[in-house]
């Protein structure tokens, strides 16, 4: 699926680490994964997220993506762990992501 990482520092240094690969966790519908990039909260991290959005975590230094409530979300919200970072979008239907299963390979490229 495409998406597009926004122009944050934490999006920046993400590019920067790309390819990635790594097994998925998921957690709702949430898919999440560590990745080699540390980086604190920034000013806007959000505790509340919008399905389709990419976010990096970084108690875990996951990198993640909101598709749906997670088992802590209130009706109608989708709300991570913890704050995150908001560093980008999907671009198409989040819910195709409902078929990822823990352990599914992932992997994140650069477009070309």
């Amino acid at each position: 699926m495409d998406a597009m990482l926004n122009d944050s520092a934490t999006a920046q240094k993400i590019a920067r680490a790309l390819p990635l690969e790594a097994e998925a966790n998921t957690w709702g519908d949430e898919i999440y994964f560590s990745i080699p990039v540390e980086m604190p909260l920034d000013d806007p991290a959000k505790e509340l997220v919008n399905a389709g959005d990419l976010g990096y975590w970084p108690r875990g230094r996951a990198f993640c993506i909101f598709f749906g409530p997670t088992p802590i979300s209130a009706p109608g919200e989708i709300r991570p762990a913890s704050a995150v970072n908001i560093v980008g979008k999907v671009c198409g239907d989040p819910a195709h992501f409902k078929s990822v299963k823990d352990g599914d390979l992932v992997r994140i490229v650069a477009a070309t």
